[in-house]
């Protein structure tokens, strides 16, 4: 018999949200999107619940929240209240995978054309990619940090976050909030 966590899917539910997509959160046309946030491409867990960054243990919402994105934390389930924050979500890549390390180097690049498009319809401000080595991968960019980037992206400035992933153990909470705080500085400025 499978356990359910009283808010989350089941086991089965997870292991069967391989290669599913979620939806992009955006604001309607001509709305002002501040941020567009990119992250590599959705967890099984977000696959399964069909809320970005979903998966417990995962810092994207605490980040926003302590950097100042959000008045209040918000919970993965909320994320349509994005928009009303100017803020948006999408994924380089649209299939759910357990790790990231299980998308290609085309896969990447493709994201990273339909990225432009995105930026192309609604002209984020910027965009805040999560996940500093599929950014290299996906716009060919081999040396680039995390922080903000010389290189635009159609019109829109450029910051490489760190992955908010419990998997990413490199980066404690208290410096990925520290770098989205940047980034909403820069914004603010």
């Amino acid at each position: 018999m499978t356990r359910r966590r009283a808010s989350g899917p089941t086991a089965a539910q997870v292991r069967d949200a391989r290669d599913r997509a979620i939806g992009d959160v955006l604001p309607p046309a001509g709305a002002p999107l501040r941020v567009l946030f990119c992250g590599i491409n959705p967890g099984l867990y977000s696959g399964a619940t069909g809320h970005h960054f979903a998966r417990p243990g995962n810092r994207f919402w605490p980040a926003l929240h302590r950097s100042g994105f959000t008045d209040r934390l918000l919970e993965p389930a909320e994320q349509d209240l994005l928009p009303s924050y100017g803020l948006g979500i999408t994924n380089l890549v649209d299939r759910a995978t357990a790790r990231a390390d299980e998308l290609g180097g085309e896969e990447l690049r493709e994201g990273a054309e339909r990225l432009l498009a995105l930026i192309g319809r609604y002209h984020p401000a910027y965009v805040g990619i999560a996940g500093v080595t599929a950014y290299r991968t996906a716009f060919g960019r081999p040396r680039a940090a995390i922080g903000p980037q010389r290189e635009a992206i159609g019109a829109a400035g450029v910051w490489v976050l760190p992955n908010p992933s419990g998997l990413n153990a490199s980066w404690p909470l208290d410096r990925i909030a520290a770098e989205f705080a940047r980034l909403r500085a820069a914004i603010s400025g």
